[in-house]
C-alpha cells in the first residue's frame, strides 16, 4: 500500500535549528543590551551555525549541482557582508529572520501538501474475504484480487473499488465523491473505494485492485498535478532565477559605485548588502506556488481533480462550456419504455440483450435489465463489433445480425414501415433497431433523466458570467431538443445527431473565440475532450479513456461540482495576482528604500521576510475555499428532481 513520500533529514531539522537560530539571537540580545560578554559571542556563534551554515550548504548545493543561483546565496551573502563590515549582530537577525521565514513557509505549505497526502490514510488497513466454504477471513488490502467477493460490516470502509452483490444499506461518499448526504445502495450499484457502509451487512464483488482502485487513480492524478507547473509557476520560476543574478550583480555593482564615490569600503559593502535583501524576489517565487498547490489541494478535498496548475489557471479563462449529454448531463439510467417487433417480443429481447451482453453503455444495461426482469436468457452472439455513434453488429446460428440508431438503420438499407415501428420513430424518445440486413426485426425505446443537479449547475455557470453553453449529442434533434430545452439550452445551443469528429470540430470552432471547454465521460467523448482548452471528465466512474484525456475530473456526478470549480479558479487568478502584485510592490519599495533612504538592514530584513510570510498565508486562504463543503445547491436540486423521463442517445 502507498505511503506518504519519506521526510528528508533537511526537513526534520528545520525546525530544530530556527529554535536554535532564535535561542542564540534571544542570547546575543541579551548580551548587547543587558549582559556583556560570552552571551554576545555565544548567540552570535549559534545564530551563524544554526542558520547560516545549512542555509549556506544549501545555497552551495544550487550552485554547483544544479548550476542555480539559489536566493539562499543572496542572504547568506548579506550576512557574511554584514559580519564583515563590524555588524554581525545584523547579519545575525537576517539569518534568524530568514530561517523562521523558511519553517513558516515550510510548514503552511505542508498544510497543503497534507491535505492531498491525507488520501492514502482512507484507505482501510484490511479486508474480510468470503471464501469458497462461504467462511470470511481478514487479508491485507494489498492482497485482494478482481473478483474476490467480500463483506462489508457497518462502519467498515469499501477496500476497494466494486459492485455490490446482495444487501441493501446507505453509504457514506463524502471522502471521495464531496457529496455530504448518504447515497442508498441495491445490489447492482457501484461502490467505491474508501467510502464508508453505514448501517447494513453487505456483499460486494471486487472489480479492481489497490493499485487500479478510486484513491490510487485519485493519487496519481494529484501527484501529475504538482508536478505539472501552471504557465505562471513557470514564468515565477523563470524569474526568479534571473532576477536573482541580476540582483547579485547589482549589488556587486552598487558596492563598486559607493566606493568609487568616496564611501568607505566598509559602509559600501553594508549598503550593498543592505540592496541584496531589499531586492530578493522571495516572495515574488513562493507567490504564485503557495495560491496554486492550497487550490489543488482544496479541489481535491471537494470532489474536483486538476491534473496541474495549467488547468487550474485554464479553467479561470473558459468563456464556453459544452456538455456530452448521456451520462453527463443525465443520469445514464435508462429504462426500456415501448417495444414493436415483427417476430416474437422474447425472442427480439434476447437477440438485443446478446448482441449488447458486452457493451456498457445505458441502452444495452437497459435492455439487458428489461430482459433479465422477463426471465430471457441473452441470445449466443459471436464476432461482435461496436460501431461508435451507430451500433453494434455480430453472428448468430441465423447469420449476421445487428443493433443501432437511425444511422445503422440507414447504413444498413432496412426501411420503417410497419405502424409499430413507425410509432417508434415517431417517438421523442430514443430508439435502438435490430434487424438483419435490409429485414428490419424490431425495435424499442428507452428513456433517461436529466441529473438533479444538472439544471443548478448550469443555472450557475450562467449566473458566472459564462457567455455560451452547448450540449452535444449524436441523439436525434427531438430527443435533444427535449432534454436540452427542459435544462434551458436554446435551440441555437442544442446540437444534435453528431458523430465523435463532429463534437471535435464544433469544440474546435469554439475554441476559436476563446478558451473552451467540453464536459463528458464516454469513450466517444475522448476525442473532445483532449481537443477543447480544458476537458472536464464526469464521475468518477467515468471511463478510464475520459479520465485519461481530461484535464479535471469531477468525482461526483455533482454538475454543480463543476461550477465550483470554475469559482475556485478565478479566486486562485485573483489572488495569484495579489499576492504579485504585493510582492513586486514591496520589493520595489524595499530597493528605493535602500537606494536612497539608507534603509537600516533589521528593516530590511524584516520587510523581505514579513512579505514572503504574507503571500503564504494569503495563498493558504485557498484552503477553506467553499468548494470543500458548500453543496447547498446540489441539495436544492436533489430535492427537486425532474418528473418525466427523458431521454438517452445510443452514442
Amino acid at each position: 500500500m502507498p505511503s506518504t513520500a519519506p521526510v528528508s533529514l533537511e526537513e526534520r531539522l528545520m525546525l530544530p535549528l530556527t529554535l536554535a537560530a532564535s535561542f542564540g539571537m534571544a542570547a546575543a540580545f541579551f548580551g548587547t543590551f543587558v549582559l556583556p560578554g560570552i552571551w554576545l559571542t555565544a548567540g552570535l556563534a549559534l545564530v551563524y551555525l544554526a542558520a547560516g551554515l545549512p542555509t549556506g550548504l544549501r545555497a552551495l548545493g544550487a550552485l554547483f549541482k544544479d548550476h542555480v543561483l539559489d536566493i539562499d546565496l543572496l542572504m547568506i551573502i548579506a550576512a557574511l557582508a554584514a559580519l564583515a563590515v563590524g555588524a554581525p549582530l545584523e547579519g545575525a537577525v537576517l539569518l534568524t529572520l530568514f530561517s523562521i521565514s523558511g519553517t513558516l513557509e515550510h510548514r503552511a505549505m505542508g498544510r497543503a501538501r497534507r491535505a492531498i497526502e491525507a488520501l492514502m490514510a482512507l484507505r482501510p488497513e484490511t479486508a474480510l474475504r468470503l471464501s469458497a466454504t462461504g467462511a470470511t477471513e481478514e487479508i491485507p488490502v494489498a492482497a485482494l484480487r478482481e473478483g474476490d467477493l467480500l463483506v462489508l460490516r457497518p462502519g467498515a470502509r469499501v477496500p476497494v473499488d466494486g459492485v455490490l452483490v446482495t444487501g441493501e444499506g446507505t453509504v457514506d461518499e463524502a471522502t471521495i465523491t464531496g457529496e455530504s448526504m448518504p447515497v442508498s445502495k441495491v445490489p447492482g450499484a457501484k461502490l467505491f473505494e474508501a467510502t464508508v457502509n453505514l448501517n447494513s451487512v453487505l456483499t460486494m464483488h471486487a472489480s479492481a485492485t489497490v493499485e487500479s482502485s478510486t484513491v490510487a487513480r485519485m493519487i496519481d492524478m494529484v501527484t501529475e498535478a504538482q508536478a505539472a507547473r501552471a504557465p505562471s509557476e513557470t514564468f515565477s520560476a523563470w524569474f526568479g532565477q534571473r532576477y536573482t543574478v541580476a540582483v547579485l550583480l547589482g549589488a556587486m555593482l552598487a558596492f563598486v559605485v559607493l566606493w568609487g564615490m568616496g564611501a568607505s569600503a566598509s559602509d559600501a559593502l553594508y549598503r550593498a548588502a543592505v540592496l541584496l535583501v531589499a531586492a530578493s524576489p522571495c516572495a515574488v517565487v513562493i507567490s504564485v506556488p503557495a495560491a496554486m498547490l492550497s487550490a489543488l489541494a482544496a479541489a481535491a478535498r471537494g470532489g474536483v481533480l486538476f491534473k496541474g496548475g495549467a488547468a487550474l489557471e485554464a479553467l479561470a479563462e473558459v468563456k464556453s462550456f459544452s456538455f456530452d449529454k448521456t451520462g453527463t448531463l443525465t443520469t445514464g439510467v435508462a429504462e426500456v419504455t415501448d417495444l414493436t417487433s415483427e417476430i416474437p417480443e422474447g425472442r427480439m429481447l434476447a437477440l438485443l440483450s446478446g448482441l449488447e451482453a458486452q457493451s456498457e453503455h445505458p441502452i444495452a444495461a437497459a435492455i439487458r435489465r428489461r430482459a433479465e426482469a422477463e426471465g430471457l436468457a441473452p441470445a449466443a452472439i459471436r464476432d461482435v463489433v461496436t460501431h461508435p455513434s451507430e451500433g453494434i453488429t455480430g453472428i448468430d446460428e441465423e447469420g449476421p445480425i445487428w443493433a443501432g440508431n437511425q444511422r445503422m438503420l440507414e447504413r444498413m438499407g432496412a426501411r420503417v414501415d410497419t405502424a409499430g415501428t413507425q410509432r417508434l420513430k415517431a417517438s421523442a424518445q430514443t430508439v435502438t433497431w435490430i434487424g438483419r440486413g435490409e429485414q428490419l426485426i424490431g425495435g424499442v425505446t428507452v428513456a433517461d433523466r436529466p441529473r438533479p443537479s444538472s439544471a443548478a449547475g448550469l443555472s450557475q455557470l450562467r449566473a458566472a458570467g459564462v457567455a455560451q453553453l452547448a450540449l452535444m449529442t449524436g441523439d436525434r434533434r427531438p430527443v435533444a431538443e427535449r432534454i436540452g430545452r427542459e435544462l434551458g439550452f436554446s435551440d441555437a445551443e442544442i446540437h444534435a445527431e453528431l458523430l465523435p469528429e463532429d463534437k471535435v470540430k464544433l469544440v474546435a470552432a469554439l475554441a476559436e473565440k476563446g478558451r473552451t471547454a467540453f464536459v463528458g465521460d464516454g469513450v466517444n467523448d475522448a476525442a473532445a475532450l483532449a481537443r477543447a482548452d480544458v476537458g472536464v471528465a464526469m464521475g468518477v466512474a467515468g471511463s478510464e479513456v475520459a479520465l485519461q484525456a481530461a484535464d479535471v475530473a469531477l468525482l461526483s456526478e455533482d454538475m454543480t461540482r463543476l461550477a465550483a470549480a470554475r469559482t475556485l479558479a478565478l479566486r486562485t487568478r485573483r489572488i495569484i495576482r495579489q499576492n504579485l502584485g504585493f510582492a513586486l510592490a514591496m520589493m520595489v519599495l524595499l530597493v528605493v528604500s535602500a537606494l536612497f533612504f539608507e534603509l537600516p538592514l533589521p528593516l530590511a530584513v524584516i520587510g523581505h521576510e514579513g512579505g514572503t510570510v504574507l503571500v503564504v498565508l494569503n495563498g493558504l486562504r485557498l484552503l477553506a475555499d467553499p468548494i470543500r463543503n458548500d453543496r447547498g445547491a446540489a441539495r436544492k436540486a436533489a430535492s427537486h428532481p425532474s418528473s418525466q423521463p427523458q431521454e438517452v442517445s445510443h452514442v
